[in-house]
Parts: C-alpha cells; sequence; structure tokens
C-alpha cells in the first residue's frame, strides 16, 4: 500500500508537465495577451454603465423624498467589488506572463471566467427606474445651533417621555431662555434609530391661537393636507386628523404656547396609558401649564454663571478675548449684566464679538448698566419679544403692578407684602369696598400672576426678585413704550449721594432714589403728578422745610432704613393725598401731630422706630388707617394704648410688640384686633412659669410669633379638656383652659429666642403651614419634638406630618439640644437647615426621601459635620453634595 501511494503521488506530479507539451496550451498561451486586453475593455464599459446609473440615481435623490432602489444599490456595490477584483487580477496577470505554461493556462482560465462575469453583472444594470418615492419621515429634523447649559433640562424632559404614566409634559420658562431650543433637541432626538413611535409633530402655536394654521401643520405632517383639505370646517379637520392620529403612536410638540389649547377640538387623542403617545408644549406662563393638565412641568431656569460665561465667551470668539489683557475682565463685567438669560447673552455677545478695544467694552458696560434699550439689538431682538410677556398679562392693573416692581434695584429681593403695600397706595388694587382685606388679596392674586408669567421670581414665601433684564425691559415701558420718559425717573442702586435737581422733578410721576447715600433733602420741588417717591435706605439726616409743600399727589412716600433720620418735617401734614407711609428702622422717635390730617392715610409702617408712647394718639386719629406696623416701636404695656388700637374702624393688619401678660390677656376683649394682629412679638414677660400656648389661637390671622428674652418660663403647655365639660379657670391669666385641641393653621413664621428654661416646643405639631423657624439661645432645651410628646398629642387628636411646608430651620445655641424629631421626616420644602452651636446634636431627623427632588443646604461647623451620625449611608450621600461648612465665620460649599 506504501509503495502504491507513493507511485501515484508521482504520477500526480508529472501531470502538468505533461499539459505543457500539448497543442492546445500552447494555443491558449498565445491568446492570453488578448483576453487580458478584452477584460480590460469590458471593465471599462462596466464602469461607464456604473457613471451613468449613479447619475441617474444622484439626480433622483435630490429631489424630495427620493431614495435609491436597494436592488441598485445593491448592483452599485457589485460593480465596485468587481472593479477590485479585475483589476488585482490584470495586476497578476502582468506578473504571470513570463512564468512557466502552468502557470500561464490557469491565468487564463481565470481571464476567461471574469470576462463572461463582467459581461453578466454588466446586463443587469439595464435599470428603468433607479429611485422611488419615500412615505413621509417619522420626524422632520429640525435646524438647531451648539447649545451650553441644556444637558440637565433636556435629561429630565427626555426622562418624562420615557415615563408611561406621563402623557403630557410643560416645559415653561421666562422668553428667551432657551424653551425652543430645548424643544428642538427633543425633536431631533426622536430621529435615533431607538425611537418607536410612528410620527413626531412639530407645531409652532405662537401668542394668537390660529387654530387653522394648527390643524394645517398637523395635517401637511401626516399626509392629509390635500386639495380638499382648505375646503373642510374645522371639525371637520379634527374629525380626520383623530381618524389617523388615533391609529398610530405619536409625538405632539407644541411651541410657544401663550393660553390653553383644547387638544380634542384639534383632533388630538389625549395621551394615556394605552396608547402610549405623548404631547410635550413650551409656554412662557406657568398657569398654562395647569390649563393643559399638564402631568410634569419642567422650569427651565436662566443659566448660571459659569455657562452664561461659556456660552458668551463663544459668541465673542477667541479673537477678540485675546486682543487686550482687560477685555477678559471687562467682558465677565457686559455678560454678568444678561443675567443668564441666553437670549441676551447671545445678543450682546454678536454685538461685541468684533470690539477689541477696552474703552468699546467699557461704553458697553455704562449703556448696559444705565439705558439698556440703547444698547445694540437689544430692543428689538430682545425688549420686543420680552414685550410679548407684558401684552399677556390680563388686565392694566396687572400690568401696571409689573412696571412698578422696576423701581426696586437691579438684584433686590422685594419683600411681598411691602411691594402689596405699595400698590395699594399708589390705588392698582381697589377692591376695599368687598371687604377689608380685599386688596391685600388682589396683591397677591397679581403677584401669582407674574410669577406664572415668569415676570417675577419666587425667592421664598415672602420674597421676590426680578430678573435684570425683564427690569430693564419693565424701565423701557414705563419710560418710552408707554411714552413716559419724563414721568419715570429710576435711580435705585446707584452711588447718588444728591437728589436729582429740583427742576428736574417737574414732569416726574414716580420716582426711585433708594439705595443711595443720600444725606440732605433741600429746596422746594414743584412736581404736581408725583405719586410715589421712594427714598429708602439712603443715609438722610435732614428734611428742609418746605420740601413737601407741592407734592399734593404723592401717595406713596418710604423713607425707611435711613437710621440717622431722626424728625419728620411738620408740613408732612400737608400730603393729604398719601395712602402708604414708610418710616421704619429710623431714629425717628415722635410723630408730630399734624400726622393726623392725613386723612387718605391707609398705611403706616413704622417698624423698629422706637417711638414713645404719645404716638398711639397721633395714631387713633388717623380715620382711614387699615395696616399699623410698629414692631418694636411703640412699646404696648398698657390696656389704654390696647384700647385706643382697637377703635381704628378699618384696621385689618397690624404687628406690635407687647411686653406684659395681663395686656396680652386683654386682647381677648378687643375682637376687632383679635382679628387683625399678624405678626406679634412678646418679650420680657416676667415671672411667668408656665404659659397656655392655646390661648393664641383667638389670634385668628396670626402669622407671625416671636418670643424672646423669657427667663422664667419653663413650659409652654397645651390644655386638653372634652368637649362641654365644665373646667376650672387657673388664677394664671396665661393659664385659661380650653375645650378643644388647638389650632394654629395661620402661623408661617415662629422665632424663640432666649427663653432659657423653655425645654421643648411640641406645640409646633399644630403648626402645620410653618414656613420659617428658628430656636435661639435656649439654654435647657433638650429636644425639639420628643417622642414622649408626639405620643401624647397624637392620642388628644389628629395631627399632620409635622413640619410639611418648612423651608429655613435655624437652630442655634442650644447646649442640651439631642433631638429634632425622633425619626427621619419628609421635609418636601426645606430648602435651609442651619445649625450652630449644638454639640449634643448628633442626628438629624433626615433620610434618603427628605427633601427629594430639591437641593436642600446644611450649614454648620466642620467639626460638628464630622460627627453628624446619618440615618444610613444613602442618606449621607444624597446630602453630602449640599451640605455646607463654616470656615472662618463664612459659609462654604462643600465640594
Amino acid at each position: 500500500m506504501g509503495n502504491f501511494c507513493s507511485v501515484s503521488l508521482s504520477i500526480d506530479n508529472l501531470i502538468p508537465r505533461c499539459f505543457d507539451c500539448t497543442a492546445a496550451q500552447v494555443n491558449s498561451f498565445r491568446r492570453l495577451d488578448d483576453w487580458l486586453a478584452n477584460l480590460r475593455t469590458a471593465l471599462e464599459e462596466l464602469k461607464q454603465l456604473r457613471n451613468d446609473v449613479k447619475t441617474e440615481v444622484d439626480v433622483a435623490e435630490r429631489q424630495p423624498m427620493m431614495k435609491r432602489l436597494e436592488q441598485v444599490q445593491g448592483w452599485l456595490l457589485q460593480v465596485e467589488s468587481m472593479e477590485t477584483e479585475v483589476n488585482k487580477l490584470i495586476a497578476n496577470g502582468s506578473q504571470e506572463i513570463d512564468k512557466n505554461c502552468y502557470n500561464r493556462y490557469k491565468l487564463g482560465k481565470k481571464v476567461a471566467k471574469k470576462i463572461k462575469d463582467v459581461a453578466a453583472l454588466k446586463s443587469k444594470g439595464d435599470f428603468e427606474v433607479v429611485a422611488k418615492r419615500l412615505p413621509s419621515d417619522i420626524v422632520d429634523i429640525r435646524p438647531s445651533e451648539p447649545t451650553v447649559g441644556t444637558e440637565s433640562n433636556f435629561s429630565k424632559i427626555w426622562g418624562h417621555l420615557q415615563e408611561e404614566h406621563v402623557g403630557i409634559i410643560g416645559i415653561y420658562g421666562l422668553g428667551g431662555v432657551g424653551k425652543t431650543t430645548l424643544m428642538t433637541q427633543i425633536n431631533n432626538k426622536f430621529a435615533s434609530p431607538t425611537n418607536d413611535f410612528d410620527v413626531v409633530i412639530w407645531v409652532t402655536v405662537s401668542s394668537t391661537v390660529d387654530m387653522d394654521k394648527v390643524q394645517d401643520d398637523i395635517g401637511k405632517t401626516i399626509g392629509l393636507h390635500n386639495e380638499t383639505w382648505n375646503n373642510k370646517s374645522l371639525d371637520e379637520k379634527a374629525i380626520q386628523i383623530y381618524g389617523v392620529l388615533s391609529k398610530k403612536k405619536f409625538v405632539l410638540l407644541l411651541d410657544d404656547i401663550w393660553e390653553s389649547l383644547n387638544l380634542s377640538q384639534v383632533g388630538i387623542p389625549i395621551p394615556n396609558e394605552q396608547n402610549k403617545c405623548k404631547v410635550a408644549f413650551t409656554t412662557r406662563s406657568e398657569e398654562v401649564c395647569g390649563k393643559m393638565d399638564a402631568q410634569k412641568k419642567v422650569k427651565v431656569e436662566c443659566l448660571p454663571w459659569e455657562k452664561a460665561w461659556d456660552l458668551f465667551q463663544k459668541k465673542i470668539g477667541d479673537e477678540t478675548l485675546k486682543s487686550d489683557p482687560a477685555i477678559p475682565g471687562l467682558a465677565e463685567l457686559v455678560a454678568k449684566e444678561c443675567g443668564g438669560l441666553p437670549l441676551a447673552l447671545i445678543t450682546v455677545g454678536r454685538a461685541m464679538a468684533y470690539k477689541q478695544t477696552p474703552q468699546a467694552w467699557k461704553h458697553a458696560i455704562k449703556v448696559l448698566k444705565n439705558y439698556a434699550v440703547r444698547f445694540p439689538g437689544m430692543e428689538t431682538k430682545v425688549f420686543c419679544p420680552l414685550h410679548l410677556s407684558y401684552d399677556s398679562l390680563p388686565s392694566d392693573t396687572v400690568k401696571s403692578c409689573f412696571v412698578y416692581c422696576s423701581l426696586y434695584p437691579e438684584d433686590s429681593l422685594i419683600l411681598i407684602e411691602d411691594l402689596i403695600n405699595k400698590w395699594i397706595g399708589e390705588g392698582f388694587l381697589n377692591e376695599w369696598n368687598d371687604n377689608e382685606d380685599g386688596a391685600e388679596n388682589q396683591g397677591y392674586d397679581n403677584i401669582d400672576t407674574l410669577l406664572q408669567a415668569c415676570l417675577l421670581e419666587k425667592i421664598s414665601s415672602d420674597k421676590v426678585k426680578m430678573h435684570d433684564v425683564i427690569r430693564e425691559m419693565a424701565l423701557w415701558i414705563g419710560r418710552e413704550y408707554e411714552k413716559q420718559t419724563d414721568k419715570f425717573l429710576v435711580r435705585a442702586g446707584g452711588r447718588e449721594t444728591k437728589a436729582p435737581e429740583v427742576s428736574k422733578w417737574k414732569e416726574v410721576k414716580r420716582m426711585s432714589l433708594m439705595v443711595n447715600k443720600i444725606e440732605r433733602l433741600i429746596g422746594t420741588p414743584i412736581c404736581p403728578q408725583l405719586t410715589t417717591l421712594l427714598l429708602n435706605e439712603n443715609s438722610l439726616k435732614m428734611i428742609s422745610s418746605g420740601f413737601f409743600q407741592y407734592m399734593h399727589a404723592l401717595k406713596v412716600l418710604d423713607l425707611s432704613m435711613n437710621r440717622s433720620l431722626v424728625d419728620l418735617p411738620l408740613e408732612i401734614g400737608e400730603l393729604t393725598s398719601l395712602e402708604y407711609l414708610n418710616i421704619s428702622c429710623t431714629k425717628i422717635s415722635r410723630l408730630p401731630v399734624q400726622l393726623q390730617n392725613l386723612v387718605n392715610l391707609k398705611i403706616l409702617d413704622m417698624d423698629y422706630t422706637k417711638c414713645d408712647q404719645t404716638s398711639i394718639q397721633v395714631i387713633s386719629g388717623l380715620s382711614s388707617l387699615q395696616v399699623l406696623k410698629m414692631i418694636d416701636s411703640v412699646f404696648i404695656n398698657n390696656e389704654a394704648l390696647v384700647e385706643k388700637l382697637d377703635a381704628l374702624k378699618f384696621l385689618y393688619y397690624l404687628s406690635m410688640t407687647m411686653g406684659n401678660a395681663f395686656v396680652f390677656q386683654g386682647l381677648k376683649k378687643c375682637h376687632k384686633l383679635q382679628s387683625c394682629i399678624r405678626y406679634l412679638r412678646l418679650q420680657f414677660f416676667s415671672r411667668c412659669i408656665t404659659f397656655n400656648i392655646s390661648s393664641l389661637q383667638f389670634l385668628k390671622c396670626l402669622n407671625y410669633l416671636n418670643v424672646s428674652n423669657w427667663d422664667d418660663c419653663e413650659d409652654w403647655v397645651i390644655d386638653w379638656t372634652v368637649e362641654g365639660k365644665e373646667i376650672e379657670t387657673s388664677n394664671n391669666p396665661l393659664d385659661s383652659h380650653i375645650k378643644n385641641p388647638p389650632s394654629f393653621h395661620s402661623l408661617r413664621t415662629v422665632i424663640i429666642m432666649g427663653c432659657r428654661r423653655l425645654k421643648n416646643v411640641k406645640w409646633l405639631l399644630y403648626a402645620p403651614n410653618l414656613v420659617y423657624l428658628e430656636i435661639m439661645d435656649c439654654s435647657k432645651m433638650e429636644e425639639v419634638i420628643s417622642r414622649d410628646e408626639w405620643m401624647e398629642v397624637a392620642k388628644k387628636g389628629k395631627i399632620s406630618n409635622p413640619f410639611a411646608k418648612l423651608e429655613s430651620l435655624y437652630i442655634q445655641y442650644l447646649p442640651q439640644l439631642t433631638s429634632i424629631y425622633h425619626s427621619p421626616l419628609p421635609f418636601h420644602c426645606l430648602k435651609y437647615l442651619n445649625v450652630r452651636e449644638c454639640p449634643g446634636l448628633k442626628k438629624l431627623p433626615l433620610n434618603s426621601d427628605s427633601a427629594r427632588e430639591h437641593r436642600t443646604v446644611i450649614a454648620g461647623s466642620k467639626d460638628w459635620f464630622d460627627k453628624l451620625e446619618w440615618h444610613d449611608e444613602a442618606t449621607q450621600n444624597a446630602f453630602l453634595p449640599g451640605s455646607q461648612i463654616l470656615q472662618g465665620g463664612l459659609s462654604v460649599q462643600i465640594a
């Protein structure tokens, strides 16, 4: 067997040599050159046909919605592959042409076969049609520019779109803040291959809803817009739209909604968990989100400084930034004037892109600070679009209230209560005839309207702020747009040391000189139209005689925070139109009797003025007074003073300080004052061992309670009695019993200071609407609310979740304190927790669910913070990024 195999192999090796000697093979050798030439020719013809087909394909695909056929694309790829193979074969042929007969023979066979393959491929390239029209794309990609700082909001919105139970999403925020940019990103994201929706529809709605246009845009996207479409009624179009969309999984993106849009009337099936459809819309109004039944709302805020500066640098460019060493610093000042508003940053950035001298940048800063409307592009590209938000306000009253906010300095925090009182004084709010606090309620409603329109920003429960660019727009409206250039004089928050010259007051209607350094008001300005004069937070020492002589129309006068002002000029009594007067935080110690001539005065704020008790006699003569604020002003320590205040017929708001337990008890006889007291400070109550906190509940409107310096008080008790059972009353006037559990629903702020024997404040369980709590310098307090106290109170009656609305909690100088609350609390609203000098407080009532979905800042010393015992690791991880430590007396962010 082995020998046979060996012989066979030898014979096989001899066969090619035998082929070398045949006449047929000799002939094929001679033809190899011709075959290679023929192959080159065949390939060239195939390439020419390929080029003709590609030209037809390119022409077809230039037309909308046309795409090459798959068989055409496949043939083109085959030609490309064939070209590669043929070129390689030809190259090999050139190398093998002079080798032995057998190699030439094998090459000839390959060339002959490849000629046939090329011919066959060429025959398949005869296409009658090379492209076909496609159905509408699922989504039309919209043009967009690179963005800065949108990542967080984009992730939030996209996340909501993935939630099955969320069908409608509202995206709201200030005009120019980037809502449409975000919506464009969302639209384009749906073009990804992972998208499982049938169609994505984009509709720009704009300020005036055109139902025809809305339906037309939808109809075009879903293929309904034909020759007969325009002849159909709105109802007929709605039926057709509904007929198509009810069979599809769709996304509807509505951009720039100003009022609620009835989806059913348009023909849109309402999104739900069954159809899995989505509707997302952008609006400037939070109110629209509610009216559109948005299940999720996302507010788009202005950019933080780092992102704003990044965007601004991109717009001005490196060349300009590097053109002069001074420009980067000046550019930062310019960027800060834009307040993080993308529209303003882009507009100003583009205008400054080629300004390469420091002088040009300094000029820009001056213009933006003093009269921004004159900056290139600001009026047309920023103020005019923002003005639409002003136009959409529901009434002239709200518009006037909005413009009035621009009287406050840039970046100032505006006390809502004080702002509303000024509106009342100006006469914007006029519902006094309905009920005594009707104007106040209307004011809060106007605040809500401006907040929902994103024309004001809410800072806390009692403060708002106006964005710098919005303020400039409001000033523009007040000065120019409403043709009141000479009637609206605002020099607030500057460095003015003198009031404007008397000659400039003549045509002014509203003047704001607040937050300056003016020391003297001299002369006798003649200003018959002046209704508001704001001089608060200056350095006033003297107001000359005759200064107010010709201000007969003046309604609002604010002199507060002038800590060197000791007297009011006697002719203030000639301001008979005056309705609002604020002299708080001054050194005025006595009200002149001439003040009684102010028969229209509705609001008098004299908090922290330290006036003597004779001022009560002057106040009692103010027959129209409705709001009286006198915290730490006139010290109420006898019943006669209380009776004079109780006699004020129209009074509905009173803040006061009491220093006598029996005078406080006497309030029970003053039914008028019981319903008026909003802010009460009780201090220096001596020889009071226990205090029945339940006795406060007869003050139904009490919002603010300040208790300070009760050195003797050990306990604030709550009395529990059975309904209808006769109870003996204690000899202590502050220890009277009640029949029902107490209720402190109106309380928003509680401050407890210097009650050194007080051990707990368990009564706060009955203050469910508490927003601000401060406990300070109570050296015996061990627990704010203990578990035993909670269980005792819980047995007596139903209590709500404590601190459910608390935003700020200050715990300071409580050396014995070991606990705030016995278990973790949700703290849905908590923004700030400040702990100082409480070494025994080792654990906070927090877990990983506390303060979910918003940032809570914990402030305290580093030594205290490092020793905290957390509920679990998840809690520590949740709060560590938002905590703060105190270093050198300053609160700094922990990285």
